[in-house]
Formats: C-alpha cells, sequence, structure tokens
C-alpha cells in the first residue's frame, strides 16, 4: 500500500536535515555561541572588520557593546 513508504520518507528527509541542522551547531560553537556572519556586500564586510578591530582580541564574534568602547 501507499504507506509503505513512510519510513522510507522518514530516513530521507532525516538525511537530509540532519547535515543543515549540524552545520549551524557548529558554526554556533566556533564562533563563541553566535551565528556565522557572512558579508555579501563591502558594506558589511566593513562592519566585521571594524567589530574586529573594535573587539581588541583581533575576532570579529567577540564584539563589545557600545557601553564597553572606549
Amino acid at each position: 500500500m501507499w504507506f509503505e513508504i513512510l519510513p522510507g520518507i522518514a530516513v530521507m528527509g532525516a538525511c537530509l536535515l540532519i547535515p543543515g541542522v549540524a552545520t549551524a551547531y557548529i558554526h554556533r560553537f566556533t564562533n563563541g555561541g553566535k551565528e556565522k556572519r557572512v558579508a555579501y556586500y563591502s558594506y558589511q564586510w566593513t562592519l566585521m572588520e571594524r567589530d574586529r578591530r573594535v573587539s581588541g582580541v583581533n575576532r570579529y564574534y567577540v564584539s563589545k557593546g557600545l557601553e564597553n568602547i572606549d
């Protein structure tokens, strides 16, 4: 019957879902709990470079808030 294909579809769905979710968690783990930032435009790249420079540790994902900048 038609419902015999459901376990196969579930396995295929899990195999397609796991790499995407795992990648997001790996990026979050390696970036100190923050999402990965992507610079598609030069303005975004400029902001990432500013955050890297302001952080004091040469990493853009260790950013300070405005209240902590000298």
